[in-house]
């Protein structure tokens, strides 16, 4: 198989250390349900003005390597006419653009989904190409019940499905993160999660491998591993980075070029204190660092509201969050 020397470069630049990459690639429903948050209504304008103060804040190139877009997103414009790829761009930051298209469930299969998006994948990625974008994101979900879910049949069929749009993104030229997401919502135990988790991983891989898609190329997006947000004891960060790297020392290929986690329902507070308890366990066979979506972005949301003259204060709170997990990354909190 021909290696893409391009996609490696990329990766080098997502994986720096000491940086993360911040995952702004909420559908516009999503997006409206943040600037709820704030009593903001889901109106573009909104949209855009949120996107820009985090996407121009001066000095977050200190502390990301790269930004996941929407479709709607990187598309749009700053105030002053500039793309927003390239934005980031001239600041360093890598492009990077989420292409599937959410869920469905599954007839036959209560509690599971599949996720959709792989029609015209190929045309799609030639847009984003064009757009900026070097890198891309597909997430499948994987919810936990007691009552034997998640099935085998359903675990491998979203894999199937990440692995022909890992295989088309690499194709074009753009690095594909793979995200498993292992819901936290529910009251599934610690050893239930590690055993969901490892065995989901495990079954990526081998599909993975199966049909030849370039791991030296491609980045894993993992969900942290801890037990269900209604469970009876909550998980401290020890034990959370003892089962996540345990979890990932069973499952993940040591050539997998590297590994981001998603913030994945905790609160900001409790993902970098994981984060900074998983890299104070040392080097491990893979660069590890976030992609976190709203623990950076709650605080930016609070600190701004839509008001026109906390902006300077909503870029001083991004960079005070990507910094405290830039330093967790580093075990340095």
């Amino acid at each position: 198989m021909k290696k893409n020397t391009k996609l490696y470069e990329t990766v080098a630049a997502l994986l720096a250390p000491g940086k993360g990459i911040l995952a702004a690639d909420e559908s516009d429903g999503t997006a409206g349900l943040r600037l709820a948050m704030v009593n903001l209504p889901n109106e573009p304008e909104n949209r855009q003005d949120f996107r820009e103060i985090l996407f121009t804040a001066p000095g977050i190139e200190e502390y990301l390597s790269g930004v996941i877009m929407y479709d709607s997103s990187i598309r749009n414009f700053t105030d002053d006419g500039v793309a927003f790829p390239d934005v980031l761009t001239a600041s360093g930051i890598v492009p990077g653009i989420k292409v599937d298209l959410g869920t469905r469930e599954i007839h036959g299969f209560k509690g599971e989904v599949v996720t959709q998006g792989l029609d015209n994948l190929t045309e799609r990625f030639a847009d984003y190409y064009n757009l900026g974008a070097r890198f891309a994101k597909w997430r499948m979900v994987v919810n936990i019940d007691e009552d034997d879910t998640p099935t085998d049949e359903i675990l491998k069929m979203n894999c199937v499905m990440m692995t022909r749009y890992a295989q088309i993104a690499q194709e074009a030229g753009i690095v594909p993160i793979v995200e498993p997401e292992v819901i936290h919502t529910g009251d599934h135990s610690l050893e239930l999660a590690e055993k969901v988790t490892t065995k989901t991983l495990q079954i990526l891989f081998s599909t993975l491998i199966e049909y030849k898609v370039d791991l030296q190329g491609l980045i894993l997006k993992s969900s942290m591993v801890l037990a269900g947000d209604k469970y009876a004891e909550q998980t401290s960060p020890e034990a959370v980075a003892n089962a996540t790297l345990r979890t990932f020392h069973m499952s993940v290929p040591h050539d997998c070029a590297g590994i981001v986690f998603l913030s994945g329902g905790q609160t900001p507070e409790r993902s970098t204190k994981n984060l900074n308890a998983i890299a104070k366990m040392g080097e491990q066979p893979w660069p590890i660092t976030y992609s976190f979506s709203r623990a950076i972005e709650e605080p930016v949301l609070k600190a701004w509201g839509g008001k026109k003259e906390n902006e300077d204060k909503a870029k001083e709170a991004l960079l005070e969050a990507c910094k405290a997990n830039s330093l967790a990354s580093l075990g340095k909190l």
